[in-house]
C-alpha cells in the first residue's frame, strides 16, 4: 500500500482504535448491569457496590494526565497491548471474587488501570498523529467506538447475566478481550505514520502556534497561568460535568433505575441499546459538524439539551399520569434513551477540537489528559453519590435535579468560552 493508492492507512488505524475502544470501554460501561447482581450475591448495599465504580473512576482519572507521558517513554502500542491484557485478566479473575473488597481490587483497581491505558486519551493522540485534515470527523468516529461498545457490550452483558449469571459473564468478556481484540492490535495497530513510512492523512502541515484571545500564546505563559485561564478552566469544569451526567450518572444508573421503576431486564437492555445507537449517530454527526460549526456554541447547546432530557426521568417516576392518554412509562423511557443518546458522547469531539486549538503542541497531550482527568472525577462522583442518595432516600430525585442544574451551568460556561485564534 502506498500513500497515493487505495485506502490511506490512517483509516485502518482509526478502525482498529474504534474496535479497541468498543471492547475495552464497552466493558467499563457495563458496570451498571452488575450493580443488582453484586448487591444480591454479596448481600451489599447500593452504596457499597457503587464504591467499586468510585474507585474505578478515580483510578481511571488519576491515570489520564500521565498516559501521554508513559506512552512517550515506552511507546503507544506497548501501552495499548498491556492495557488490553490487564483488562482481560482482571475480568477473568473477577469471576472468582467472593467478597466486595475483591471486586474493588480486581475491577475497581486492576481493570481500571487497563481502562485508563486504552481510553479516549490514546484515541485522541492517535487521531492527532494520523490526521491533519478531518480531525473533528475522525475524533467523532473514534469516540463512537465507546458508544458502539455501549450499544453492544452493555445489553449483551445484561442478557448474559440474566441467562448464565454474572460470574460466567465476566469470564467470557475477559476471554473475548484476550482472544479476539489482542491479536487485532498486535497485527494492525500502528502508533504513528512514521511506523509505515508515510505522511498523515492530509499531509504534513506547517507548525502553528495556537494563541489566546488576547493574542498571547498559551504555551508562552507560565504553566500556573495557563491553568488559571478561562479556556482551560471552563473546558475543564464543563467536561467534569459531562462525566458526572453521562458515564457517572446515566451510564451507571440507567439500568438499576429502570429496574427500580419495574422494567424487565430485557426492556432495560433495549433502552440501553437504543441510547447507544443514537449515541453512536450523535457522536459521528457531532464530529462532522465540529469541523464546520463553532464548537463553543455546539457545546453550549448540547449541555442545555442534555439537561432537558434528564427531566424525562423525573416525569417517568412522578408525572407519568399526565401522559397516559398517549404515552406510557415504557414509551417515555425510550424517548429519554433517544434524546439523551443524541447528546451523550457528542460533547467529546468539539471539546477535544477546542482543546487542540487553545493549547500548543508542547502541552496538548497534557491538557487532554487533564480534561479527561476532570471528566473521570466527575464520573466517579456521578456514579457513587447517586448510590448513597438512593440508599438514604429510596429515589434518584435529588440526583436528577442536581444533574439538570449542572448541565445548565456547563452550557453557560461553554457559551462564555473565548474564540480560539491562530497565527
Amino acid at each position: 500500500m502506498t500513500k497515493n493508492k487505495g485506502i490511506h492507512y490512517s483509516w485502518i488505524v482509526l478502525l482498529v482504535t474504534f474496535i479497541a475502544l468498543l471492547f475495552v470501554q464497552g466493558i467499563r460501561l457495563s458496570f451498571g448491569a452488575f450493580i443488582e447482581p453484586w448487591e444480591e450475591s454479596f448481600e451489599a448495599s447500593r452504596a457499597q457496590i457503587t464504591s467499586v465504580s468510585l474507585v474505578s473512576y478515580l483510578v481511571f482519572a488519576v491515570l489520564q494526565p500521565f498516559v501521554g507521558r508513559i506512552m512517550d517513554r515506552v511507546g503507544v502500542k506497548r501501552v495499548v497491548i498491556w492495557s488490553i491484557v490487564v483488562v482481560g485478566a482482571a475480568m477473568i479473575l473477577t469471576a472468582f471474587a467472593t467478597k466486595p473488597w475483591q471486586i474493588v481490587l480486581l475491577y475497581g483497581v486492576m481493570a481500571s488501570i487497563g481502562f485508563g491505558g486504552m481510553s479516549n486519551v490514546v484515541g485522541t493522540l492517535v487521531v492527532a498523529k494520523w490526521f491533519t485534515v478531518k480531525k473533528g470527523f475522525a475524533m467523532g468516529i473514534m469516540s463512537a467506538g465507546t458508544a458502539t461498545g455501549q450499544f453492544s457490550v452493555v445489553p449483551l452483558s445484561i442478557l448474559m447475566i440474566e441467562a448464565i449469571g454474572w460470574k460466567l459473564t465476566v469470564m467470557i468478556l475477559g476471554m473475548i478481550v484476550l482472544i479476539v481484540l489482542l491479536p487485532i492490535i498486535l497485527l494492525l495497530f500502528k502508533a504513528s505514520p512514521k511506523e509505515k513510512g508515510i505522511e498523515p492523512y492530509g499531509g504534513a502541515l506547517p507548525e502553528t502556534v495556537p494563541v489566546s484571545p488576547g493574542g498571547n500564546s498559551l504555551t508562552s505563559k507560565p504553566k500556573g497561568s495557563f491553568f488559571l485561564q478561562r479556556p482551560f478552566l471552563f473546558l475543564f469544569f464543563s467536561f467534569f460535568i459531562c462525566g458526572f451526567t453521562t458515564v457517572g450518572l446515566i451510564d451507571t444508573h440507567l439500568v438499576p433505575f429502570a429496574q427500580y421503576c419495574g422494567f424487565t431486564a430485557a426492556t432495560a437492555g433495549a433502552a440501553v441499546s437504543t441510547l447507544a445507537l443514537f449515541n453512536f449517530s450523535g457522536t459521528i454527526v457531532s464530529g462532522y459538524l465540529s469541523d464546520k460549526w463553532d464548537s463553543r456554541w455546539m457545546l453550549g447547546g448540547l449541555y442545555g439539551l442534555r439537561g432537558l432530557t434528564i427531566i424525562i426521568l423525573i416525569v417517568i417516576v412522578h408525572e407519568q399520569r399526565f401522559f397516559t392518554f398517549f404515552l406510557g412509562q415504557t414509551e417515555l423511557l425510550f424517548i429519554f434513551a433517544i434524546s439523551f443518546g443524541i447528546v451523550d458522547f457528542a460533547t467529546v469531539a468539539p471539546t477535544m477540537k477546542l482543546a487542540s486549538e487553545y493549547a500548543g503542541k508542547t502541552i496538548i497531550g497534557f491538557m487532554i489528559g487533564l480534561l479527561f482527568f476532570g471528566h473521570q472525577i466527575g464520573a466517579a462522583l456521578g456514579s457513587f453519590i447517586p448510590g448513597v442518595l438512593f440508599d438514604q432516600t429510596g429515589s434518584y430525585d435529588i440526583t436528577f435535579v442536581t444533574a439538570i442544574i449542572l448541565c445548565l451551568a456547563a452550557s453557560i460556561m461553554c457559551f462564555m468560552l473565548p474564540r480560539p485564534k491562530q497565527v
